[in-house]
């Protein structure tokens, strides 16, 4: 394998992984009833609109299906990528749910 080739193959897949990320994010947002753009906003309050998602938000519109995603999860799949703010503003929003 070349080197440029490798170092594409390398961002294609972190692009592919921080994708499904951000569905992740959207699905347990849905589940809960809570608006993803609202949240990321918050987490990020001088970022522009984020095109990913966006793009998430509308599929996830266009999709019926209900993909159980536990808080826990939600948390490292977050900070796995880095995304330590918006992990904060989800634990927030976790603290406010109903106990089961």
């Amino acid at each position: 394998m070349e080197y440029e080739n490798r170092d594409e193959l390398i961002i294609k897949k972190y692009q592919q992984d921080e994708n499904m990320m951000i569905q992740l994010f959207v699905q347990w947002c849905t589940n809960h009833q809570l608006d993803p753009m609202a949240l990321y906003q918050k987490a990020y309050p001088y970022q522009e609109k984020n095109a990913a998602l966006l793009t998430a938000i509308e599929e996830a519109n266009a999709e019926t299906a209900e993909i159980e995603i536990s808080n826990e999860t939600m948390l490292e799949v977050l900070q796995l990528f880095g995304n330590d703010d918006l992990a904060f503003v989800v634990v927030e929003e976790m603290e406010r749910m109903p106990k089961k």
